[in-house]
């Protein structure tokens, strides 16, 4: 990070202060390789809370550097004008991602909104937060496709695409998460928003060791696939997805539908359409879901993948 860059990086900050979203967004967003020499920095609007995330650890003198930028930041008339009260940085090329308050006190959880929707977080906990801003689009899809449908949410994490379902108007939501602290924190997510838990199943299990009790509570209309890359133990994406996808057949109603995530950039789409053709063969591919803006990215193919499958009904005789 050199003085230009750090300056630069000042300069988009600015620019976002002065005109806050509304709700929580992205600021900045080096992961995306659009900025050469802040490729390990990303910037977080949590409403108040401005988070910056260090992916990689700096040169001391860089780090200086950087977090001496940061206060004149949080000195300038344009953060005060903003709203913003805390500015936290998180080392998450730390082993406990380390959170360091440069300004306001330290904050364990926060409410978050998306699309009029409410959302529970842990900050200077753990390495994610509860939410991933990069699925917003995402969640809007669920949202706008859920009406009258039973829905399985594979790998749920905190149930944001449950929240976004029940909103939608799901008839029902089976989440499935080996944390049963997250479907906890999905449990108050649903809360927040006053939904009604008789809609909303939590299943705290190993999915490959749960197989029967997923494909009982089925068959399902909408089937949401987000997996982690890689969670020690459990989950290898560039092995174990395709155990998931020749599931599906099992999974869907005839005419059902599938939303299938990866966020590794070292695979693109293909890798998800190839898996399906291969695994679940009567499912067709229908499109990837746009990114966000504030996720711009070098190569659209390393980005965030979210596409969409379905299931031709078969023809009915005369």
């Amino acid at each position: 990070m050199t003085p230009q860059v750090l300056h630069d990086l000042q300069t988009h900050l600015l620019t976002a202060l002065a005109s806050p979203p509304e709700e929580t967004r992205r600021l900045f967003h080096g992961r995306g390789r659009c900025w050469p020499g802040l490729e390990q920095i990303t910037v977080d609007w949590l409403q108040g809370i401005v988070l910056v995330s260090l992916f990689k650890e700096p040169e001391p003198a860089q780090l200086d550097d950087l977090m001496a930028m940061l206060l004149a930041l949080a000195a300038s008339p344009v953060w005060k004008n903003s709203g913003a009260h805390t500015l936290a940085v998180q080392h998450r090329y730390l082993p406990q991602s380390l959170t360091q308050w440069l300004v306001g006190d330290p904050i364990d959880e926060w409410t978050l909104a998306e699309g009029g929707l409410r959302y529970r977080i842990d900050l200077g906990k753990k390495q994610n937060n509860g939410l991933f801003l990069d699925m917003r689009y995402g969640r809007d899809w669920v949202r706008a496709n859920a009406s009258g449908k039973r829905v399985l949410n594979l790998f749920a994490y905190t149930c944001g695409f449950s929240v976004a379902a029940i909103a939608g108007g799901a008839r029902h939501v089976v989440n499935l998460d080996m944390s049963r602290a997250a479907l906890s924190r999905g449990r108050d997510n649903h809360r927040l928003n006053g939904h009604d838990l008789g809609q909303v199943s939590f299943l705290g299990h190993d999915l490959f060791k749960s197989w029967g009790k997923v494909i009982n509570s089925g068959p399902y209309d909408l089937v949401i696939i987000d997996p982690p890359t890689f969670q020690k133990g459990s989950f290898l994406l560039t092995k174990d997805y395709q155990r998931v996808l020749r599931r599906l057949p099992e999974l869907l109603t005839a005419d059902g539908t599938v939303l299938a995530c990866s966020n590794d950039p070292a695979t693109g789409p293909d890798f998800l359409i190839d898996g399906v053709t291969r695994e679940a063969p009567g499912l067709t591919f229908e499109q990837r879901l746009a990114n966000p803006p504030e996720f711009p990215d070098a190569d659209v193919q390393c980005g965030l993948k979210a596409l969409v499958f379905t299931a031709a009904a078969p023809a009915t005789r005369r």
